[in-house]
């Protein structure tokens, strides 16, 4: 097979084990999740943490596995088969959005409080960047951190927060200075317990039913200086460096999750008669799926090639940009092109199609919509 060109037997034993984990603990609550727009992180995150599913990356010394991209890749791979793209979100704020910049430039004591805690699955974690005014466009943030002795006084608000109600802490972005430029940012562990914050709105979404997600409010919250992620002033560059570890988990989820949703298409078309033959005899239904199969195929070759390029270091970031623009667009295509071809039964809510429908759309919006994707990689070819 392909896939024993990239993964060993110690690969395949953590596959086995993220796949039993999803089937047995997961995909059986996942109605119930989305019905109640809420998933139990804490109890979630708490198992996933005594099987070392939240810090595969992570160094031991914080309750990691020490592992390589490539077994990271298999986590990623195997939550894609979550029969719903909430709960995979929420457990990819926790890995590779809220935690990279602590691990990678945190002092450490926030390692040692809060990377270890989020590891364990002791505490569950936020990225906080977004604001009702500035979501791609990351330099138009107005949320302010202002420095007051020994603590730093926040105020403001950020909206889409994805796990915001349940949060323990956020890796929250603030401007800390009235400068010009970049170095106006900096970023900060916020725990939630503090005074000052608010939940003020849980937000009901289009998809990602199963995912809480929130708008918070900052009122002359304090929190300790020590609580700054590496230096003050450099938290743009931080943040724009932790949005690669983000986007890249955009792209397994999206060639692993159209495979599930084809698989599903192709199952329904074997059953459904029409005109005296199954669905799946007319040649136009099967030529637009084996296109589909080669363009998943495709992204994730990519897939694969970039994470031999982070295995030897090198930047990513104009193909993570390209995966990500190439996953929203096969991910919508199929989820779209296959509820057409459940015809009706499609458009009911409780077919697993519409919901594969309704998630699919985040994709193209979060973490960097689809036309700051595209600007990224005109600049970077150098146009």
């Amino acid at each position: 097979m392909a896939k024993d060109l990239y993964f060993t037997k110690d690969h395949e034993m953590v596959r086995k084990a993220v796949r039993d984990f999803v089937n047995k603990e997961i995909n059986p609550n996942v109605d119930e999740w989305e019905e109640k727009g809420f998933t139990p992180l804490h109890d979630v995150f708490k198992k996933m943490g005594e099987l070392g599913f939240l810090g595969i990356r992570y160094d031991q010394k914080y309750g990691g596995e020490g592992l390589d991209y490539w077994y990271e890749l298999v986590f990623l791979e195997e939550i894609a088969n979550i029969k719903c793209g909430g709960v995979p979100l929420a457990m990819m704020v926790q890995t590779n959005m809220a935690t990279p910049a602590i691990d990678e430039f945190g002092s450490e004591y926030l390692k040692e409080k809060y990377l270890k805690a989020a590891i364990q699955g002791d505490m569950v974690a936020a990225i906080a960047v977004t604001e009702p005014d500035a979501g791609s466009d990351v330099a138009a943030l107005k949320t302010t951190a202002k420095r007051d002795g020994d603590q730093y006084v926040i105020n403001g608000s950020k909206t889409y927060i994805t796990n915001g109600t349940q949060a323990d802490f956020l890796t929250l972005l603030a401007r800390t200075s009235d400068d010009p430029g970049y170095h106006c940012f900096s970023l900060f562990v916020v725990p939630t317990d503090l005074p000052g914050f608010s939940v003020s709105k849980k937000l009901d979404k289009l998809g990602m039913r199963s995912s809480d997600t929130a708008e918070l409010f900052f009122d002359n919250m304090k929190i300790p200086a020590e609580n700054l992620i590496g230096k003050e002033g450099e938290g743009f560059i931080q943040q724009m460096q932790q949005f690669q570890h983000e986007r890249f988990t955009a792209l397994p989820l999206a060639y692993a999750c159209a495979e599930n949703i084809i698989k599903e298409t192709l199952d329904y078309l074997r059953k459904r008669i029409v005109f005296g033959k199954p669905l799946i005899a007319k040649q136009v239904l099967r030529h637009r799926i084996a296109e589909w199969m080669a363009e998943i195929e495709s992204l994730r070759q990519l897939t694969y090639h970039i994470v031999r390029m982070k295995m030897a270091k090198m930047d990513v970031s104009k193909e993570v940009s390209m995966g990500k623009l190439i996953a929203a667009n096969v991910l919508q295509k199929v989820a779209d092109g296959c509820l057409q071809m459940f015809g009706g039964a499609g458009f009911i809510n409780e077919m697993l199609i519409s919901r594969y429908f309704r998630d699919s759309k985040l994709i193209s919006v979060g973490g960097g919509a689809n036309e700051v994707m595209r600007e990224i990689i005109a600049k970077m070819s150098g146009f």
